[in-house]
């Protein structure tokens, strides 16, 4: 977490991923990524599935698009992905969906799932409320 973030936070984080993991049987794994600076992704909580991507440049991959552009990202399809960072060989498909105040992207959910087009309308819905609520909470060093 940044310097002004507290210690707090970063356990709520833990605690969200852990939940979701459990509560949602296609989240193989979940992650939350938060920027630092303008242009470095930093994994800062996790439950599931362990990644080797524990920093990813702003615009590479699918969880750097998704801070780029400041939108989610919905990948139905890995593998047919150019940008895709593969974590796993099992993970078929992945939801990013960015934590954003004031226009400002301040981090991001990222989900993988061992399912194909896991990640329904509905998924999308709630992962965006949650990300709004993240973001409410957040201090991002204000």
């Amino acid at each position: 977490m940044s310097a002004g973030e507290p210690a707090g936070f970063g356990r709520l984080l833990e605690r969200l991923a852990a939940a979701l993991q459990s509560g949602f049987p296609h989240y193989t794994g979940v992650y939350f990524y938060w920027l630092k600076g303008d242009a470095m992704l930093e994994l800062v909580a996790y439950h599931g599935r362990p990644t080797e991507h524990e920093r990813i440049p702003v615009g590479q991959g699918i969880c750097g698009r998704a801070a780029r552009e400041g939108r989610t990202v919905v990948v139905d399809d890995v593998n047919a992905d150019p940008a895709y960072l593969a974590c796993s060989l099992e993970t078929r498909s992945e939801i990013v969906v960015p934590v954003v105040r004031d226009g400002r992207v301040l981090g991001e959910i990222d989900i993988d799932s061992d399912v194909p087009a896991a990640f329904t309308a509905g998924d999308r819905e709630f992962l965006e409320k949650l990300a709004g609520l993240i973001a409410g909470k957040a201090s991002h060093g204000e």
